[in-house]
């Protein structure tokens, strides 16, 4: 029963992702963004990753996608539409396209040996816990995985920082 949640989701998920990328009308490729966002935060119940669905949930779909909408309210659309859609990109877009199609190719019928294994020690610590996922990611993110914790709120910091000087400097 999993599996077949797991390829309907997917199915969702995968189905959102192009029409957002291939529609002409900016609000509906945020609906369809938001359609995405939601089943990819299905696939991570179905993981049984409840915190981390409720943070793709919150942030993803609550947040970024208001602040997609604020952008596309704001920004005059008349321009847009007068813009060549898919520009000189169409090339690079179907190389890379075939390159990630190979990629996945390889993995779903490569040599599995060939991969590499996964870490036993995340991988036991996830399956020891008691106290539920949301503890276990705490307690990861706080003692193993502190520095790139604070390396990442560093640099969002400064692209917080970039971002108000850059704003300030057009008024």
């Amino acid at each position: 029963m999993e599996l077949i949640a797991f390829y309907i989701i997917s199915a969702v998920v995968v189905l959102g992702a192009i029409l957002m990328v291939s529609s002409r009308n900016m609000v509906h490729a945020v609906v369809y963004m938001v359609v995405s966002f939601i089943a990819v935060g299905a696939l991570f119940i179905l993981l049984q990753a409840e915190f981390v669905a409720a943070v793709q949930i919150l942030v993803y779909a609550g947040g970024i996608v208001v602040l997609f909408l604020f952008v596309v309210m704001l920004v005059n659309l008349g321009d847009v539409h007068r813009v060549e859609y898919l520009h000189k990109q169409w090339l690079p877009a179907s190389v890379m396209m075939l390159v990630l199609t190979a990629e996945i190719g390889f993995l779903l019928w490569g040599d599995a040996a060939a991969l590499p294994a996964a870490p036993e020690r995340t991988d036991a610590v996830l399956r020891a816990v008691d106290h539920g996922n949301t503890e276990t990611i705490g307690q990861m993110l706080y003692t193993d995985y502190l520095l790139p914790f604070e390396i990442a709120s560093l640099l969002l910091l400064v692209a917080m920082i970039g971002g108000i000087y850059l704003a300030k400097k057009r008024v």
